[in-house]
């Protein structure tokens, strides 16, 4: 199996569904010429033509307000966010119309609208430019959150969430784009909502996605040191969120921590800190705790922004509070 990174399996799912698929098409800021901000698009623009790869002008609102009504016409429309926090300009077409349609038309209308966008901190990009937003957009019912880790779920869950009736937010990590890892050539798809465990355990659980895989990864190898085996379950998805993997994980492990980049007031591993707490608590030998980023705007200083993003040794202390 070829070893590719990220930012080669998302190029090659757009390829793919762009050659399937002629009602597909690819619009954005540089997302053409410039072959986008992190080079995702790459060879699109030669390869389509400029009727299906579409530079747009910097205006959030208008891109996704005009992908919204394509979608609702019958094309299948891949906006590109140059970073998520600009997402937050066209949050009324994304949260106000978008998410809502289907359902204020009584199911007559889908909306069939992919947002890919990169989020994540790491690269001193300032306060504007490194959030980590999927919580919000978890709020929103009617999106679809998809938040893959490694380059095989970045290929097989952009081609699903190209596919999918429903608008879906695709948050790609910015510190991600040259992971490298085996990813399938040709079709390969996942669906989406379900959880994948990256690292088998039996003494706790640690919930996590998006580059937090590998800090737990890496916490995980660590705290194996001292006999405690952590289990690492990626979700992949926040809607649909596999409650299920989460809850079949802690009941054999007894023990849960979640784990996030986003601020961790509002975060989502609360809501997955609460269900656990609802639907598994006789099974806990302990509480579920949480770790989340600092509750503040992202520094640009390296070792603010560093100390404001969950770390592998910060996971570790926090599972040592559970034994």
């Amino acid at each position: 199996m070829p070893e590719i990174t990220c930012r080669e399996a998302l190029n090659q799912a757009l390829h793919e569904e762009m050659e399937r698929d002629e009602t597909v098409f690819v619009l954005g800021e540089d997302v053409g010429l410039y072959e986008g901000s992190f080079k995702v698009t790459k060879g699109l623009l030669a390869k389509f033509g400029d009727k299906r790869v579409i530079d747009t002008p910097i205006s959030e609102a208008g891109i996704v307000g005009m992908a919204c009504g394509a979608a609702m016409t019958g094309l299948r429309p891949i906006v590109e966010l140059m970073t998520i926090n600009f997402s937050i300009v066209a949050l009324d077409q994304i949260m106000n119309h978008a998410a809502v349609a289907r359902y204020m038309f009584g199911g007559q209308v889908a909306v069939p609208l992919t947002i890919r966008t990169p989020g994540g901190a790491g690269h001193q990009l300032g306060a504007q430019h490194s959030h980590s937003l999927e919580a919000l957009f978890l709020h929103c019912p009617g999106l679809r959150v998809i938040v893959p880790s490694v380059p095989a779920d970045a290929k097989g869950l952009l081609k699903s969430a190209i596919r999918s009736q429903d608008p879906v937010m695709f948050i790609e990590h910015e510190g991600l784009y040259a992971v490298k890892g085996e990813v399938p050539a040709g079709e390969y798809t996942i669906p989406l909502g379900r959880a994948d465990i990256k690292r088998e355990g039996r003494d706790l659980t640690l919930v996590t996605l998006s580059r937090m895989v590998y800090v737990c990864l890496e916490a995980a190898e660590e705290l194996a040191k001292e006999g405690i085996e952590v289990e690492v379950l990626d979700l992949r998805a926040l809607n649909p969120l596999d409650m299920k993997a989460v809850l079949d994980s802690v009941r054999k492990t007894r023990r849960a921590v979640t784990v996030e980049e986003s601020w961790l007031t509002g975060g989502w591993g609360g809501e997955i800190a609460a269900r656990i707490m609802e639907e598994a608590f006789d099974d806990l030998d302990a509480p579920v705790l949480r770790v989340g980023g600092a509750d503040v705007p992202m520094p640009y200083n390296k070792a603010l922004e560093k100390a404001a993003i969950p770390d592998a040794a910060q996971v570790a202390a926090r599972v040592r509070e559970l034994f």
